[in-house]
């Protein structure tokens, strides 16, 4: 099973945000749509990525004034994405060794969409479940 069915199941919205818009503004938007993730943008190229988890750690270095910041200060700008035919285990693995929890998926260099760690556990679990049906039905003819 591939990257491609997380999406089809899931679809593609893509929520970003600009480089030089405050981290409030990402917060907001972040609310807005009830995610844990924006990818950041300058002009039509994909600059960086960031995350909930981005925000909790700016907050001990700069305090309540981090949200008057831009995003660029705290954004992840080295972005990991996948493939939208990489295998679900593999991103599984990836996800876990680089300990992220969203990834931006491409096809031929064009961003598709954007998919949670619990989005690749959801359709893991669907396959394995699948599985399971498939050997019990086998076992009782």
């Amino acid at each position: 099973m591939t990257v491609a069915q997380i999406i089809k199941d899931k679809g593609q919205n893509i929520v970003s945000v600009k480089e030089d818009d405050t981290i409030m503004v990402a917060l907001k938007v972040m609310g807005k749509y009830g995610i844990g993730v924006v990818l950041v943008y300058s002009g039509n190229e994909m600059t960086g990525i960031m995350s909930e988890r981005d925000v909790a750690r700016g907050l001990p270095h700069y305090g309540k004034d981090l949200l008057d910041m831009p995003v660029s200060k705290i954004m992840t700008s080295n972005v990991i994405t996948c493939d939208i035919f990489d295998k679900v285990e593999s991103v599984m693995e990836l996800m876990t060794a680089k300990k992220i929890r969203h990834l931006p998926v491409m096809q031929d260099g064009s961003l598709m969409a954007v998919i949670s760690i619990g989005d690749v556990v959801k359709q893991k679990m669907a396959q394995t479940e699948a599985e399971a049906e498939s050997l019990k039905a086998y076992i009782a003819s």
